[in-house]
């Protein structure tokens, strides 16, 4: 059974730097009302880098909505009209020096379906190339290197909390254990 939401009026409540958000009326499939907020984000973009010690290359730094230092993948945001693999490819430079000779989608991961558009693409990249960080002004952030496995129990210790880290990881490994990857 296919079910569907008819959107009766839209109306625009914030527009952010990065993010817009506005509150829809809409009608459900038994004919009721109701109301959707919705943010609206441009999308963005999440890199497992490996190097040729099989390490994935994370990030950590401070995440001001928890107030506290994270460790994810490198990620970013996808600007307007841009390609996200030239997104992954620019922010994997910017935040870990590093280019790919071997640049693969994983997929894509809505992380928060209920309120809001994000749509995070998933990239895996190899054959690595070190060079400068480019981090952007206001950006701080050290980089980190740890075996899948390491990695695997820092999700299990609570030390990796970040969704689309966790589910990079798991994606990576069930491709790879699949002859995917």
């Amino acid at each position: 059974m296919s079910h569907t939401e008819k959107t009766l009026d839209s109306t625009r409540i914030f527009d952010g730097v990065v993010v817009h958000l506005r509150r829809d009326t809409v009608q459900l499939e038994d004919g009721a009302k109701t109301i959707r907020e919705v943010i609206d984000h441009p999308g963005g973009v999440s890199i497992l880098a490996m190097d040729r010690e099989e390490r994935i290359l994370f990030v950590r730094q401070f995440r001001y909505p928890f107030g506290r230092t994270l460790l994810e993948l490198p990620a970013g945001k996808l600007e307007p009209g841009e390609d996200p693999a030239d997104s992954g490819r620019r922010e994997l430079k910017e935040e870990t020096g590093c280019t790919a000779g071997r640049f693969v989608p994983m997929g894509q991961l809505i992380p928060t379906c209920a309120y809001d558009t994000e749509v995070i693409h998933l990239f895996f990249a190899t054959d690595l190339i070190q060079g400068e960080q480019c981090l952007d002004e206001n950006e701080f952030l050290s980089v980190e290197r740890y075996s899948l496995d390491e990695a695997l129990e820092m999700i299990l210790g609570g030390e990796i909390v970040d969704a689309k880290t966790q589910i990079g990881l798991f994606k990576y490994k069930a491709l790879r254990d699949a002859g995917r990857i």
